[in-house]
């Protein structure tokens, strides 16, 4: 009786690979039309401003002056504080984006009545023109005749220039980035919590959890991933918000809600084309320095899920 080990090894049935033969390189060509838009549509544009913003330009002509929109860029105050104005913005709008779209979402995934009616109202916003929704704030929000300040003259409280005041106007517009903008954090929060299974809320549920520790434990963790989008998908808006602040305040009053992309619109309307065109790159300097590393972190902390 012969053994297993005196057994000879029988190999799988099948061609044998051929020696030597070349990978087919027809499947690369596919991504060709796409390494072409891309090429076009941002690759030349991108390379592009970089090297006017070191021209000072016309429609005409250029000349090569090297760093100079930089340096003038940096020393010029309403430059340097429509940068921090910026970055203010984008952090007051993405965080209340996720702390209120949380809430709503646990809210409407909740068996309350009109659920469904109730997640078309939160999501109404935005399907609104953003220069729409900053003319009816303006309105809305004019310090004599606006309706929200009648409102509270009837509570006996005398509103304030909510924006022609300096100290409320940058405010004012955020809020109403977050009005326009947190139904779509609450549909993304929405789709996190439906997808959570259902045997942890069952088993929570046999163990007499409270909504609350449901909330805590089951829920806050295992939405995570919706909460990065939400925060990446903000932080993105806001840096790069113009349309809805110019509409409502044009960086009023004086400088106080000027934020970067409407001070390089300015430089613009003004004729400075060169300089306009530096605040571009470091506003795309400034996106990609924020998001990248933000985005590898959280990534990171998705995968140790």
């Amino acid at each position: 009786m012969v053994s297993l080990e005196a057994r000879p090894r029988t190999r799988a049935a099948g061609p044998a690979p051929a020696a030597g033969r070349k990978r087919s390189p027809y499947s690369s060509w596919f991504y060709l039309p796409a390494a072409i838009i891309y090429a076009v549509l941002f690759l030349v544009p991108t390379v592009t401003s970089f090297y006017f913003s070191l021209t000072r330009w016309s429609i005409f002509d250029s000349q090569f002056i090297g760093f100079d929109n930089y340096v003038t860029f940096f020393r010029e105050p309403a430059l340097v504080s429509g940068l921090w104005h910026t970055v203010v913005y984008a952090v007051l709008t993405s965080g209340l984006k996720v702390v209120l779209g949380l809430g709503l979402a646990v809210l409407l995934t909740s068996q309350i009545i009109g659920r469904g009616y109730l997640r078309s109202v939160v999501f109404f916003p935005v399907l609104v023109s953003t220069i729409g929704v900053g003319l009816t704030f303006t309105i809305l929000m004019d310090p004599e005749e606006g309706l929200i300040n009648e409102s509270l003259s009837l509570l006996g409280i005398q509103g304030p220039g909510w924006l022609t005041d300096p100290g409320y106007a940058l405010v004012s517009v955020a809020l109403v980035d977050v009005w326009k903008g947190v139904g779509l954090a609450t549909l993304i929060y929405i789709a996190g919590i439906v997808s959570i299974p259902q045997e942890y809320f069952e088993a929570a549920r046999v163990d007499g959890a409270t909504a609350w520790q449901n909330f805590r434990s089951i829920v806050l963790p295992l939405a995570r991933p919706a909460t990065f989008t939400v925060i990446l998908l903000s932080l993105i808006g806001g840096l790069r918000s113009f349309d809805l602040i110019w509409a409502m305040t044009r960086g009023g009053p004086g400088f106080t809600s000027d934020v970067i992309a409407s001070v390089i619109y300015k430089q613009y309307q003004a004729g400075f084309y060169g300089l306009s065109t530096a605040g571009n790159v470091v506003l795309f300097l400034l996106v990609t320095a924020i998001i990248f590393p933000l985005s590898r972190y959280l990534n990171s902390k998705e995968v140790d899920l």
